[in-house]
């Protein structure tokens, strides 16, 4: 169990587009990689809903490390595009108090599918 949790966790919510799942994971994972190895994020992981709703849960250091590395320039503007001309619609975020950590990582590949 990890004794300091994460100070700011997030969920993002959004329906895609029909046939814009490829591109969104694409653009997704390109800016997900940048914010953690660029602007200090703890990462990211994407999941897709029985329901049709696309999931991401997020960390950060804490909410104004968040801010900060969203607040400047953007790590791929391009990408950024694609990932909103994907979004049908987003769902407000839900922001999540640590409390228990048990995650473990991802097998190789993280769970991507061909």
């Amino acid at each position: 169990m990890n004794e300091t949790p994460p100070v700011f966790c997030a969920i993002y919510r959004w329906r895609l587009h029909p046939g814009s799942e490829a591109a969104f994971v694409q653009a997704w994972s390109r800016i997900t990689h940048l914010l953690l190895t660029e602007r200090g994020s703890l990462g990211s992981r994407l999941h897709r809903g029985p329901d049709d709703v696309w999931y991401s849960y997020t960390q950060w250091p804490s909410a104004e490390a968040k801010a900060e590395g969203l607040a400047r320039e953007s790590v791929d503007p391009e990408a950024w595009q694609r990932l909103r001309d994907c979004i049908a619609e987003s769902l407000p975020e839900v922001i999540l108090e640590p409390i228990a950590d048990f995650l473990a990582p991802l097998p190789p590949g993280g769970g991507l599918q061909g």
